[in-house]
């Protein structure tokens, strides 16, 4: 057994190789005690191999999901390897191989994989001329994506896939191989890297593997034919699918070639900070998405995120969604129900088509699973016969609704409708469907009436009250008397197991039905099998087809939650105009408008904002937490949504052209790749300076902050004046330097925009609204009270801000910021804090303690 598993290991050398062995699979030597540390479980010894005891460690069959998420989740890779032979047939053990293998990459298996995130396998292939290529795909789907990119653009390019496992070239340079681990650190690349052969990157190899996977003699029409670098990196990615999965990938029959400028660029930084699918603190809630999402299948989530984070610049698109989204809300006057919400009942229990179509091309899906399948695509049926007529998108999408002729009509023959999670345990096939089955089932049917008649009769020969014919996994079949009527058995009676209170016996005539009857449930079992992998044979012509239902399914669920949503949040339908402009009239950020709606039943108050070639620079100033962040994050949500083809919290809005959203927002630092708060800061602000148009969004919050006064001033005006003069941006620039407020009069295009608050003495309102011009008082002191800083540290703050502020004005010398405060301005004490500060509360008794507290009471003000 050891020599087998030796020549299966051999094979899958970085891998753990789950070996099963009756109901456990079992790790051995290196992978055992890998596998003790990461799963904390028992290591063991058994026996000897080569002279050495074998260490071994393993996990029960029916809990191997569990462990393979966890073994997943921490970046192994799982070979598992089953009993493919029979039992007692041949010499040696019993014959066992590898039938799939699971990486990070190329899950498939729902228990290991989120409803509503894909886990993306990607290749590259580093070239000359400082030249990437990437494929990559997920094998749930049935679509490779293609591009080419400067090395330069790899870690944006990179953080935007955001793939589950990352395939290079062994043979790289060793710079290049520094520079995609650095990018692990970094986090521009979050998962497992994984060298792979140099010679399966060839681009004639990956050539050949796209046409035939395509069925196509040239890649022209998909504009694919002049990437040899992706070339390469598919035949990387395919042959280690294949090698993955076992099997060839028919599923894959549509490929995708991203241009560099096809898409909005949404760096990571702006994903970060505008918490799209995940907090700042790295939460799934409250975000964008999750606010969004209502849709009623996971396909239709994964879509949405998709559309969310890769919106288009073309405006094609984005009109072609909202004007699906208008007709799906219907008319608000009429008495019926909106057309959402009528397909929302419909989409109510779908299957992942997609999912599940995959995996019954890779012939790995279960029984319950192709059963789901069959009611969604009656589902399916139903949904086309009512096409809307007003959109041509929802035209399109209605067409390929429409399943495959006679696939549902097969699976509801073939399979029971509560069919065994698991074709091994039987109990999947329906009656009807296979006429050898169901005599063989008829044999185990029968076998309850034949014990019945034959415990009667054996009574009444025998002449023993309590006996009985029974039937366990363990023994079979056999007669049970107790020991107090064991002398009356008779001699035809041969003995089959002793036990305390009774012993058990088989006859011939139930022995020769034992053989009968064990044989059919074993052929029984045997025939289900072959009639299973029969159907997923028959399946296989319906792949195309079930992936088209698959994607129209999911675009109708994305388009009926917008629909929802739009109507719910009391959102607006934008406009696209061919000129330079963001015009928001009346705009909300649309996750703090809901969590203040649900937790502290406020008001969200809207502001409007008009950038165009004649305002494209807004200096905003105001007091901290009086919303400005909020406000320009707000901005960027709406043209995000707007361009992803989405309805947007305002109550109007016009956009012209934008290919990129930048931000610079927050304060952090990178101490694991010596990055200081302030060099992280000025890293992202130089990114944006190098890489944004005239055509790209840009916020820039309290740039300069993380060095000295001066410093930051200098670099935060120059900044300023960059975007101003040079870029030419819509931007929008948040700061308490209050010297930048003079901008406008020297930079045509720049205006002073302010977040309005009122002073109450030493109090502060904040009011949330942009106002134009510059704001007065930055207000910090007023925050800090808010904050809790004790009364003390803040009559000290106001007197040294006072002369700060008296020696800026009148050009005095340098003001002593550590000199307590004049004596004078102190305020003076009630009652009651002059009555507290004669205390001593450790000379006190408890009596006297009373006694000061009535006092202290008294001094109170009467209410």
């Amino acid at each position: 057994m050891m020599a087998q598993y030796l020549a299966i290991k051999k094979d899958y050398p970085d891998t753990l190789v789950l070996y099963r062995m009756g109901d456990f699979y079992e790790l051995f030597w290196d992978d055992a005690e890998k596998a003790v540390r990461l799963l904390d479980i028992t290591l063991t010894t058994r026996g000897q191999s080569a002279g050495f005891a074998v260490s071994m460690a393993g996990v029960p069959f029916h809990a191997l999901e569990n462990y393979l998420a966890r073994l997943i989740k921490l970046g192994e890779s799982v070979a598992i390897c089953e009993q493919v032979g029979e039992v007692g047939v041949g010499k040696g053990p019993v014959e066992r191989k590898v039938v799939r293998v699971v990486t990070p990459g190329t899950l498939t298996d729902t228990a290991l994989l989120s409803d509503k995130s894909e886990a993306m396998l990607l290749a590259l292939h580093s070239g000359g001329r400082q030249r990437v290529g990437l494929a990559w795909m997920s094998v749930t789907q049935g679509r490779i994506h293609l591009a080419e990119c400067a090395q330069a653009e790899l870690a944006e390019t990179l953080a935007r896939i955001a793939p589950s496992e990352v395939l290079y070239s062994a043979g790289v340079t060793q710079r290049f191989e520094h520079a995609l681990h650095d990018l692990r650190h970094s986090g521009h690349i979050g998962c497992p890297l994984a060298p792979r052969p140099d010679w399966q990157f060839d681009a004639g190899l990956g050539h050949s593997k796209l046409l035939e996977l395509l069925g196509s003699s040239s890649l022209h029409a998909w504009e694919a034919q002049d990437l040899p670098l992706a070339h390469a990196a598919s035949a990387a990615l395919l042959s280690y699918a294949e090698h993955t999965q076992g099997r060839n990938l028919p599923h894959i029959h549509s490929l995708q070639v991203q241009q560099s400028d096809a898409l909005m660029r949404l760096p990571s930084s702006t994903r970060r900070n505008l918490e799209l699918v995940q907090t700042l603190r790295g939460e799934d809630s409250p975000t964008l998405f999750s606010l969004l999402d209502t849709c009623m299948s996971g396909m239709g989530s994964r879509l949405l995120k998709t559309w969310l984070l890769e919106p288009p610049r073309d405006r094609a698109p984005a009109q072609a969604r909202l004007q699906a989204i208008g007709v799906l809300r219907g008319d608000p006057a009429a008495a019926s129900s909106a057309p959402w919400q009528v397909l929302h009942q419909h989409l109510k229990g779908v299957s992942d088509v997609e999912r599940i179509t995959a995996r019954t091309a890779l012939r790995q899906v279960r029984p319950r699973e192709l059963v789901a399948l069959a009611q969604t695509l009656q589902k399916a049926e139903l949904l086309a016969q009512t096409p809307p007529t007003q959109s041509p998108y929802l035209i399109e999408i209605f067409s390929d609704l429409q399943p495959p002729a006679g696939c549902a009509d097969l699976l509801q023959r073939a399979l029971l409708p509560e069919p065994a999670a698991l074709v091994r345990d039987g109990g999947v096939i329906a009656s009807g469907f296979d006429a050898e089955l169901d005599e063989l089932r008829a044999i185990q049917t029968n076998c309850d009436d034949f014990l019945l008649e034959l415990e009667a009769r054996e009574k009444l020969l025998t002449d023993i009250p309590n006996l009985r014919v029974q039937f366990n996994r363990v023994h079979g079949f056999y007669i049970e008397v107790t020991n107090s009527y064991k002398d009356m058995v008779p001699a035809r009676y041969q003995r089959r197991q002793t036990l305390k209170n009774a012993e058990r016996f088989i006859t011939p005539e139930l022995k020769a039905f034992e053989d009968k009857a064990l044989s059919a449930q074993e052929r029984a079992l045997q025939r289900e099998k072959w009639l299973y992998e029969q159907l997923l044979d028959q399946l296989q012509a319906f792949i195309p087809a079930l992936t088209r239902v698959a994607q129209a399914i999911a675009a109708l669920d994305v388009l009926c939650c917008l629909a929802e949503r739009s109507l719910t949040l009391n959102w607006c339908a934008p406009s696209f105009t061919p000129q330079p402009c963001i015009e928001i009239d009346q705009g909300r950020h649309p996750v703090v408008e809901e969590r203040l709606a649900q937790t502290a039943n406020a008001t969200f108050i809207p502001n409007s904002t008009d950038l165009n070639p004649r305002q494209r620079l807004h200096i905003v100033t105001g007091p901290n937490m009086g919303g400005k962040s909020t406000y320009m994050r707000q901005v960027a949500l709406i043209v995000l949504l707007a361009s992803m083809g989405s309805y947007v919290p305002a109550r109007a809005c016009r956009l012209g052209p934008i290919d990129a959203i930048h931000t610079r927002i927050g304060a952090a630092d990178d101490l694991a790749n010596a990055q200081s708060t302030f060099m992280l800061e000025m890293t992202e602000a130089a990114q944006i300076l190098h890489s944004a148009t005239a055509h790209s969004l840009v916020l820039m919050d309290e740039i300069g902050r993380g060095t000295s006064t001066f410093d930051g001033l200098a670099l935060a005006s120059g900044i300023a004046r960059h975007l101003h003069d040079k870029v030419q941006a819509f931007t929008l620039f948040a700061t308490h330097y209050f010297e930048l407020t003079e901008l406008p009069a020297q930079a045509r295009a720049a205006i002073n925009m302010h977040v309005a608050a009122a002073e109450n003495g030493h109090d502060i309102v904040f009011l949330h609204e942009i106002q134009p011009g510059p704001a007065s008082r930055s207000y910090g002191v007023q925050v800090a009270k808010l904050a809790g800083i004790p009364a003390s540290v803040l009559h000290h703050a106001r007197h040294a801000l006072a002369a700060l502020e008296e020696r800026a004005s009148a050009g005095a010398a340098q003001v002593d910021l550590f000199a307590p405060p004049p004596a004078a301005d102190l305020p003076t004490p009630s009652a009651t804090e002059a009555l507290l500060a004669q205390i001593n509360p450790d000379a006190l008794s408890p009596r006297e303690a009373l006694e000061a507290l009535y006092q202290l009471k008294a001094t109170l003000p009467k209410q």
